[in-house]
């Protein structure tokens, strides 16, 4: 039941949210443009790009659960995770104009080059998403009204994105006049001061009111052993990193997709807006089905349905333009509202944690999903990038082979769609159902007012 202690005010929701907007007006210029970027703008090889993406995830298992250990520990008069949001949000906006910059080094000097200042803008991304993402969980502590918060989240979300996969290319040409590195480094230059202004906002007009059992003692070794232990969490961190494997091969494929099968290069970023457009009517959907269904019920609906609809991409031909738009129509709406269920299960099993052992570590637990995120985005990114070298993708080609067009197809619709219906199957195990979570909240409130004692650590 969400009480006046639990409800958060619309002003605090759409503040919360205006900070993934600020995220994705970054995240997306990665995610839909950076592949096609460092293959036909700046000049590296598909397995290069990919490769990169991939060294750079072996890094993320390491910077993540950092961060979450780090925010977890902080303390300060701003709370343990906005002040992150303070402090990173210019270091990141400077990163993601290097990362779409374009000095003239050589082949070899170009590859470093992209693979410093990617590592180093991911680097960024976790300081400052996953205590962005924590902070969600710490905000209130009614499920619902988490999930509510979350929507709004995501809808603020894809209106970044919307923007992002809809103007970047027209925006890059008309500041570029020609020139796609000027154009492509100017466009990130203007996103990137947006964000950082859109995430002072979210500073400003965010609270953070649960803090961890006042008697825990500070053990990393026992946050980490709870946290293995966690069967809620480690299959949402599965579903999270199958999930994200899946937008990225489909959203860094689709460029090349336009491009050399449909042969409209131009015509991407109308298909971007109108998934996006989706994306945003069905999100709305997300709290009322939760409440209906059950958040595990509608996440293992959505994975099954939107993954075959997905599937079905492989089927129309180029002329096809109407099916294709439908189908891709049809699939966003199916799974958009799971996307705010990942955030608020992965609230729901700190919670878990909290219940079940008396001990806290929020930062850590979203540190699944951040690493889920951008895990996802960059095996996802370098199975695009090796699947493109491995179809005979040629850099830089007006022309590709009928083999590399196929691949390409194959990876905005089959591999894709097969893979996030694979989620279903993973969530059959998820153990937190709407009564445990509503005992759950019950039980952690009455703790926090001292009325009942915490189990034994």
């Amino acid at each position: 039941m969400t009480t006046e202690s639990t409800r958060l005010s619309v002003k605090e929701k759409v503040g919360y949210g205006l900070g993934d907007t600020a995220s994705h007006f970054v995240w997306d210029m990665v995610g839909f443009w950076i592949l096609i970027f460092y293959t036909d703008t700046f000049g590296i090889s598909a397995a290069a790009a990919g490769t990169i993406m991939f060294i750079a995830r072996l890094w993320d298992m390491v910077s993540d659960p950092l961060m979450g250990v780090i925010s977890d520990r902080t303390r300060s008069k701003w709370g343990k995770f906005r002040p992150y949001i303070l402090w990173t949000a210019l270091p990141y906006s400077v990163l993601a104009v290097l990362a779409f910059s374009t000095p003239d080094l050589g082949q070899s000097g170009k590859v470093i080059y992209a693979a410093v200042t990617y590592l180093l803008l991911m680097s960024a991304y976790t300081a400052i998403n996953l205590p962005y993402s924590s902070l969600g969980a710490v905000m209130t502590s009614d499920s619902l009204e988490r999930t509510s918060l979350n929507t709004y989240r995501f809808v603020c979300a894809f209106v970044g994105q919307l923007v992002v996969s809809g103007l970047a290319l027209t925006l890059a040409g008309y500041f570029g006049q020609g020139d796609n590195a000027k154009g492509y480094r100017l466009t990130v230059t203007l996103f990137a001061v947006i964000a950082f202004i859109l995430f002072m906002v979210t500073f400003l007009s965010t609270r953070e009111r649960i803090q961890p059992p006042q008697t825990q003692q500070d053990s990393i070794k026992k946050d980490f052993k709870i946290l293995l232990r966690n069967r809620p969490w480690v299959i949402l961190a599965v579903v999270g990193i199958v999930s994200f494997v899946m937008f990225a091969l489909q959203n860094l494929s689709l460029a090349y997709y336009f491009k050399y099968y449909i042969g409209r290069e131009e015509s991407v970023q109308l298909f971007n807006v109108v998934g996006s457009v989706a994306l945003i009517v069905a999100l709305p959907l997300s709290k009322p089905l939760a409440k209906w269904f059950g958040k595990k019920n509608v996440f293992i609906g959505s994975s099954l349905l939107s993954g075959l609809f997905f599937i079905l991409l492989y089927l129309p031909g180029a002329e096809s333009i109407g099916w294709i738009y439908a189908l891709n129509v049809l699939g966003k709406m199916a799974y958009a509202p799971a996307v705010p269920l990942l955030w608020t299960m992965i609230a729901d099993a700190a919670d878990y944690a909290e219940w079940t052992t008396g001990r806290r570590a929020t930062g850590l637990f979203f540190s699944a999903a951040t690493f889920a995120q951008k895990g996802g985005w960059g095996i996802g990114g370098a199975l695009a990038g090796w699947l493109l070298a491995a179809y005979g993708y040629v850099v830089q080609g007006t022309e590709q082979t009928a083999l590399a067009l196929t691949g390409i197809k194959l990876l905005i619709s089959v591999f894709p769609g097969l893979l996030y219906m694979s989620c279903a199957l993973v969530l059959i195990f998820y153990n937190l159902d709407e009564a445990t979570c509503a005992t759950m909240k019950r039980d952690l409130e009455e703790r926090r007012e001292g009325e009942t004692p915490a189990p034994e650590e």
